[in-house]
């Protein structure tokens, strides 16, 4: 059994009772939508035409909101309905970025997510939706779409019919009749300067400069929702913290089983790096929530498919391992140290490179789905901690092999980063939303950012670290080794952002 809808947009008026009924119904708080009508002008006057869609969750039969979600929030009902429950929810705002339609947004009131439900308390009492009831030219048809005497599923099987972003392959439950392209595709008609009745928000007007208008159609969004970014700075800089403490602690633990001594910065300073990056790691994500309250959830009402909640437990192992070495060193047991350190360099790996997995869950981010990025955050992670042990490093007495170790370490990284960026960005992307974010990190509006703020500084840290190694002060290195921390903030900032960017609906 699978409920969906069908929506004829032949004969949709774009009145928006369905929008008006959905938010009486749901109670929905002023600016924002579980349903809503967009506008789309094409043509130049006197000369045009104006399209309608209506917009809302599409139900997908592979949800991808219900795998990330941490705490079971989102749902998929027996009947196929995505529904959701508010009282489990953490406001971690995963879901948002997940979804490949714009559909999800944080409920201003109760600070959890919302959406569409397809009015799962009117369908359990055998009533339509309230946007059904109330549509005057019944464009709005719901029902189950494997039943095939049902309405809807005859009207589908009859009718040429349209879904949004097939590409994603999510299995959209919502069909289209007669919708104009324009409306579908988000990346067809960027927004004027204003709509019909209304001033478009600040994400949207940013991102119609980098959208290339149809010069056939001229298509233009006049009317849409507001989807500001779900996640900004707090995001960008849990992705430096866990990479400095995970670099640094892996690195200190590689040296351990080489029989390299770090002295004190790997018996002590790299766990201590370890400790801060995962506290200031977990701390940052639990301020990021909407209800950090119940951050609690994540343990206690565990989606074991969403990478959350692993990354969660990934954060915990990490930190424990880093106090049981730092006990280990203290009390002098030599096996004790070479068993946490085996087991220590993957933990350290994963605590770096876990946020490939949940990107990767947001598959309505394309340009984070790289195949590349879990090698990249590890190799950042090695970056980031070497540099700062060599920062250490100044303040203590280290050997000539532990310099180099660090040298080597740092420059290897370093190089296998900007090389990593040259293939990310150099190449050709899976999508045109993934084209679009990475062309607005290389040559749009953070270009400035990548190239100067990322690029550059990192490049002149490799060739500093270089240095070192043929004899000069290692002091370049440790130079190097504070110049890549803001350098890769910087990139964060940019991935972050522009994966956001591209609009979804």
């Amino acid at each position: 059994m699978q409920y969906g809808f069908a929506i004829d947009q032949r004969t949709c008026i774009g009145c928006h009772a369905c929008t008006v009924a959905c938010k009486t119904e749901h109670e929905v708080p002023v600016g924002q939508f579980r349903t809503w009508v967009k506008y789309v002008d094409s043509g130049s006057f006197p000369d045009t035409t104006r399209s309608f869609g209506v917009m809302r969750c599409n139900h997908c039969t592979d949800a991808p909101c219900v795998k990330i979600c941490p705490t079971q929030a989102l749902y998929k009902r027996e009947d196929g309905i995505v529904d959701f429950d508010n009282e489990r929810c953490i406001g971690c705002k995963s879901c948002m970025q997940a979804c490949p339609y714009d559909a999800i947004y944080i409920d201003a009131d109760t600070h959890t997510a919302a959406k569409c439900n397809l009015c799962a308390h009117r369908v359990d009492e055998g009533l339509e939706p309230a946007c059904v009831v109330v549509c005057p030219t019944h464009s709005i048809w719901v029902g189950d779409l494997e039943d095939p005497e049902s309405g809807i599923a005859k009207l589908v099987a009859t009718q040429q019919t349209a879904v949004r972003s097939p590409e994603q392959n999510t299995g959209p439950n919502v069909f289209y009749l007669g919708a104009d392209r324009a409306v579908l595709d988000p990346l067809v008609a960027p927004v004027d300067d204003t709509y019909i009745w209304a001033k478009p928000d600040a994400q949207r007007l940013r991102n119609a400069g980098d959208l290339t208008p149809d010069p056939v159609t001229n298509a233009r969004t006049t009317l849409n929702t507001a989807h500001p970014r779900p996640w900004g700075w707090k995001v960008v800089t849990y992705l430096w913290t866990k990479g400095v403490g995970a670099g640094a602690l892996g690195l200190a633990l590689l040296a351990h089983l080489m029989g390299i001594g770090l002295g004190g910065v790997g018996d002590y300073v790299a766990p201590a790096l370890g400790l801060f990056g995962a506290a200031t790691t977990g701390a940052l994500l639990v301020w990021d929530l909407k209800r950090p309250e119940r951050f609690l959830y994540i343990f206690l009402k565990s989606n074991w498919t969403s990478w959350l909640v692993l990354g969660a437990y990934v954060l915990t192992v990490f930190s424990g391992g880093a106090i049981l070495w730092m006990l280990a060193v203290a009390l002098d047991i030599g096996w004790a140290m070479t068993v946490l350190a085996w087991v220590g360099i993957p933990v350290s790996a994963l605590m770096a490179a876990y946020t490939a997995f949940l990107f990767g869950q947001a598959e309505g981010r394309d340009l984070w789905q790289s195949p590349l990025l879990f090698w990249h955050l590890i190799v950042q992670a090695v970056m980031v901690g070497s540099g700062a042990l060599a920062v250490a490093g100044l303040f203590a007495d280290l050997s000539d092999d532990a310099w180099r170790l660090l040298a080597v370490a740092f420059v290897v990284s370093t190089v296998g980063h900007l090389l990593m960026l040259g293939i990310e960005y150099a190449g050709r992307h899976s999508s045109r939303q993934a084209t679009m974010a990475a062309h607005i990190i290389t040559s749009g509006r953070y270009s400035r950012l990548f190239w100067v703020g990322a690029v550059g500084p990192a490049a002149a840290a490799a060739v500093l670290g270089a240095l070192t190694w043929g004899g000069l002060p290692v002091a370049l290195l440790a130079m190097a080794g504070l110049v890549v921390q803001p350098a890769l903030v910087a990139y964060e900032s940019v991935f972050v952002r522009a994966g956001q960017d591209p609009p979804l609906s």
